[in-house]
This record gives C-alpha cells, sequence and structure tokens, in this order.
C-alpha cells in the first residue's frame, strides 16, 4: 500500500515573463503586466507530494521533518525574497513561469528524495492559479 505525505512551503520572490526574442508589444499581448519591465511578485505557495510505501521500522513514508529541512535548504533559500529573472541562475536562461518554476523546484527535489518514492510539485502563484509537475 502507497501513502502520500504532503509539506507545504511559502516563498516571496519577483519575476518578469518574457521572450528576449520578441519586441515589446509581443510580450505584453502575451504575458499581459507580467511582462513589464520593472517585475512584479508573488507569495508562492509550495506544496510537495511524496508517494511511498510505509517503512515499517519507522512508520513513515518519509520524515516530514528532513523533507522540511530538505525544502528549506535547496528551495526556500534559494528562491525566497528574491528576483527570479536576476538572482537566480535556474532563471537566467529560462521564462520564470509558474511552470516552469515547478519544474525546476522538482530538478532540484527528485535527486534528494528516495528514488522509490514518487514526487509531485504543486505551486500555487496566487490562490486561484497553480500548476503540478508532474502532472500525472
Amino acid at each position: 500500500m502507497k501513502v502520500s505525505v504532503f509539506r507545504r512551503e511559502h516563498f516571496n520572490a519577483a519575476h518578469r515573463l518574457f521572450n528576449p526574442e520578441w519586441d515589446d508589444a509581443t510580450n505584453e499581448k502575451v504575458f499581459g503586466k507580467c511582462s513589464l519591465p520593472h517585475y512584479h511578485g508573488h507569495n508562492y505557495e509550495l506544496e510537495i507530494k511524496v508517494t511511498g510505501t510505509v517503512n515499517p521500522e519507522t512508520g513513515f513514508v518519509m520524515d516530514l521533518k528532513e523533507l522540511s529541512g530538505l525544502v528549506a535548504k535547496t528551495v526556500i533559500e534559494r528562491f525566497d525574497h528574491r528576483n527570479l529573472n536576476l538572482d537566480t541562475e535556474e532563471f537566467k536562461q529560462t521564462n520564470p513561469t509558474a511552470e516552469n518554476i515547478a519544474i525546476v523546484i522538482y530538478n532540484i527535489l527528485r535527486p534528494h528524495i528516495n528514488s522509490e518514492h514518487d514526487l509531485k510539485i504543486r505551486l500555487y502563484e496566487t490562490p486561484r492559479n497553480f500548476v503540478e509537475y508532474p502532472s500525472s
């Protein structure tokens, strides 16, 4: 039997959505106000889901204290109160859409999670807009 455990975290970050190969008018048409050159911010809610079998010795799928520390060290410290476009290597060449942020966080965490466990990232950019990776 598999069980899922969840950890919810929070970080604040600024970003600008734009494609440098497009002119300002095209960027604004596609990304709207999110393409304005002075950036804007979000209060991101991050949900990490780890699914696996329960360890009979500990009763855990994964120690949530361990997961909390891992997320704090590898994700929150890296992105919290940062301008994603300017302050992070991950988004110097990648448009920091919610979709891309979720993929990057997954790729940061995946090597640290038991390979027998499934990992899913859900990132809320606003209370009504969120993405999930992987999607299935």
